[in-house]
């Protein structure tokens, strides 16, 4: 497995990763989100591939030829230094780490993790954020197991 930039060539990958992660919400909280959509356009995700402040990284097979998309990390980079209030610090905010269905319980999410929190050192980050879901208890048991741990908690109230 190898870990790298996302392109064009990944498209597809990635178009599919990012169903299974809507149809998760979806079905955790279908008051807020629309089954079968998408999140992105293609000439969104294009844009977004090829913007540095928004960097996605893949997981693919490492077999010569091969290429599938085995997860990706959709990753924003938080630059605070003008801000008023707030320390001048660069963080960089993980929007999304999904893997395929097919692939997981394989390493393919601490590989991506890890290779996300080494990007954000090489750039000079103080922390690596991210939200998730109460309905996704998986993933927090797993983003706990990376090391996280609870920066802010975000209530609601559904009327």
């Amino acid at each position: 497995m190898r870990i790298r930039r996302a392109g064009e060539k990944d498209l597809e990958g990635v178009r599919s990763l990012l169903a299974q992660v809507l149809e998760v919400h979806a079905q955790g909280r279908p008051d807020l989100f629309r089954p079968g959509t998408r999140k992105y356009t293609d000439e969104e995700l294009l844009a977004i591939f090829a913007d540095d402040e928004r960097p996605v990284f893949v997981a693919v097979e490492d077999a010569p030829g091969a290429g599938r998309v085995l997860g990706h990390a959709f990753c924003e980079v938080v630059d605070m230094r003008e801000s008023n209030n707030m320390q001048p610090i660069v963080s960089l905010y993980v929007d999304d780490i999904c893997v395929d269905e097919k692939s997981r319980h394989q390493g393919v999410a601490t590989a991506l993790y890890r290779h996300v929190v080494a990007f954000a050192r090489e750039m000079g980050c103080h922390n690596v954020t991210l939200n998730v879901w109460e309905c996704n208890p998986g993933a927090r048991a797993f983003y706990e197991a990376m090391g996280m741990g609870v920066q802010k908690t975000c209530l609601e109230q559904v009327l």
